[in-house]
């Protein structure tokens, strides 16, 4: 289940016993065993479709419901330091890493990864097409005042934005509202100004590949080690926050990193294309 939004589970259930008030129903206040858990997530693994191919076999195998809150990395960190979910999957290692440290997680465990690539028109107006590094076709694209939108969401994506242009050299901001287009949105919305302004943009390669109102839009650069691009999961504190799902939330984490839900991530393309690829350690 997908919660677009960025409702939390306090939010959630106060939505829920409003709406049932509102029509004249007697709310039932779900039980703490309820079999479900939440989980704060990425635009990436929603857009994807990933989260559409995984959570049926795990649910299936389990009994567990998963119902996603689909928002940047930024936020969905956030989300979860306020108690608000009971596992995050996202995709910003050194903000994982800072959320288990501030003891905010439990343990982070890599799951899988893909790539990042610069998309853009086809007449590619500042000609990055082939280069092989990503800050030098940025830099080409600010030296040529072509557009450029940027998710500028403190996603994982944004973040990842945001340190190639400084190795470029490049202050984008100071160029907000001319060529660089800041849209505060998804992957997806943002694809679609992309298109829309004839603009580039950086995407993750499995929104990519899964978004279908590419027109012309190619990929023009990709393959620079700088776009690698990391997921982990991590159970929410349940020391901090009671209400964690900790042995449900547990479950879903175990079976991400799993020999079955490692195999249940690679078996997931587009088509013929695998989106992502699974690389979680062995567990001892």
């Amino acid at each position: 289940m997908l919660i677009s939004a960025a409702f939390g589970r306090r939010n959630f259930l106060k939505f829920a016993l409003a709406t049932l008030s509102l029509v004249g129903l007697s709310p039932t206040v779900p039980h703490a065993d309820d079999n479900f858990i939440i989980v704060q997530s990425t635009t990436s693994t929603q857009n994807s479709g990933l989260f559409e191919h995984l959570l049926p076999i795990f649910t299936q195998k389990t009994g567990i419901e998963v119902r996603v809150v689909a928002v940047g990395t930024g936020q969905a960190l956030k989300n979860a330091e306020n108690g608000d979910g009971d596992v995050v999957f996202v995709h910003s290692q050194l903000d994982e890493e800072k959320f288990v440290a501030d003891g905010s997680g439990v343990k982070r465990y890599p799951v899988m990864y893909n790539d990042f690539i610069i998309v853009g028109p086809g007449a590619d107006p500042a000609k990055i097409a082939g280069l092989k590094q990503a800050p030098e076709a940025l830099k080409k694209i600010a030296d040529t005042k072509a557009p450029f939108a940027s998710r500028a969401d403190d996603s994982g994506t944004h973040k990842a934005e945001l340190k190639l242009w400084e190795e470029a050299g490049v202050d984008p901001k100071a160029s907000s509202g001319s060529w660089y287009l800041e849209t505060g949105s998804g992957m997806g919305a943002t694809l679609n100004t992309a298109v829309g302004k004839q603009a580039y943009a950086l995407t993750d390669r499995g929104t990519w590949l899964a978004f279908a109102n590419k027109d012309d839009f190619k990929v023009l650069v990709e393959g620079d080690d700088k776009l690698f691009n990391q997921y982990g999961v991590i159970l929410v504190n349940p020391t901090k926050h009671p209400n964690v799902k900790a042995k449900e939330g547990q479950t879903f984490i175990n079976w991400l990193v799993s020999p079955e839900g490692q195999a249940a991530i690679a078996s997931y393309t587009i088509d013929g294309q695998q989106l992502f690829f699974p690389n979680a350690r062995p567990q001892s």
